[in-house]
């Protein structure tokens, strides 16, 4: 339309661990990109979203929740993506769990430039049984910062995220699309080969080992005439490192069917992703304090 404004830019989805940021950003983009966990910071990987109307391009970046109670090279590394996310996107969204700030939000807020535009959203308000309750609590908030907006949301059912979307869109940058209209992510597929495998150590394992465990991508291939309709066949193989090989045993579990559960449940998720046949190859290899070895992180991403 002549005259129309068009609007582009990113905006950083910021908060403490577990106030659902990914849920948010799957929400808004429609479909399941980010990984999502009952379990605290399951985000460790810088992930954009793209959303893209007809007046507007949105470029959402999920960041990692910013860690204060576990301190090492690992969770240096994800404070600094934190950090550095906030302050370079165009937008700062900070995401609070309904009637639920401490001193861990306050520190998160604290990082992000005095200067940078940041809106609240309030989410999971969905949970709230009295919702009169939401009214002093958003009034505490404005004490907190100047935002641009104070905005209740719920990820889970979309409530008001047409509001958020408004608020946030008046305040991108005039210019045009980064990328096309169709696509909804910056990553590719061996990215989402990594983060499926990594959410089914999420979902299958218990609460604490997921957080001494990662996946690292040994190899991505496509092999032509093997899959559903002349679909590529993909051959991919993967690493689960743990810190000690007592965590290696209960990966694997008992005659290895710990490990087939996994692998089977990350396999299925990949050929549904990828609509095609999957051959899934995964390994677990011991390394002593992973998560302290500078050397190891970077190649797994974090450097």
């Amino acid at each position: 339309m002549t005259g129309m404004v068009f609007r582009c830019g990113t905006v950083a989805l910021a908060g403490r661990p577990n106030t659902g940021k990914s849920s948010l950003l799957n929400k808004l983009v429609g479909e399941k990109i980010a990984m999502v966990s009952p379990k605290a910071q399951t985000t460790r990987r810088t992930l954009a979203g793209i959303l893209t109307t007809e007046t507007c391009q949105y470029i959402f970046v999920d960041l990692p929740g910013y860690q204060t109670k576990h301190v090492n090279v690992l969770n240096r590394a994800l404070n600094r993506q934190a950090t550095d996310g906030a302050r370079d996107c165009d937008v700062t969204v900070f995401v609070v769990e309904a009637l639920r700030f401490a001193e861990a939000d306050r520190e998160v807020l604290a990082r992000i430039p005095d200067e940078q535009r940041v809106v609240l959203a309030v989410n999971k308000i969905d949970l709230v049984k009295n919702q009169r309750e939401l009214l002093p609590f958003v009034e505490r908030l404005q004490k907190e910062r100047s935002f641009e907006a104070i905005v209740p949301v719920s990820a889970r059912s979309g409530r008001n995220l047409p509001e958020l979307l408004k608020v946030v869109e008046g305040l991108l940058p005039e210019g045009p699309a980064a990328y096309p209209a169709d696509q909804i992510t910056d990553k590719d597929e061996r990215f989402f080969a990594m983060e499926i495998l990594r959410e089914k150590l999420f979902q299958l394992l218990g609460e604490e080992l997921p957080y001494r465990c990662d996946v690292a991508l040994e190899s991505f291939k496509e092999e032509e005439g093997r899959g559903r309709s002349g679909t590529p066949f993909r051959r991919i193989e993967m690493t689960i490192w743990v810190e000690r090989d007592s965590q290696k045993a209960i990966v694997i579990g008992a005659g290895g069917e710990q490990l087939k559960r996994i692998s089977s449940a990350a396999r299925k998720d990949m050929e549904r992703l990828f609509d095609g046949k999957v051959y899934l190859g995964v390994w677990v290899k011991v390394k002593r304090d992973w998560t302290g070895d500078a050397r190891l992180l970077k190649q797994l991403g974090y450097g």
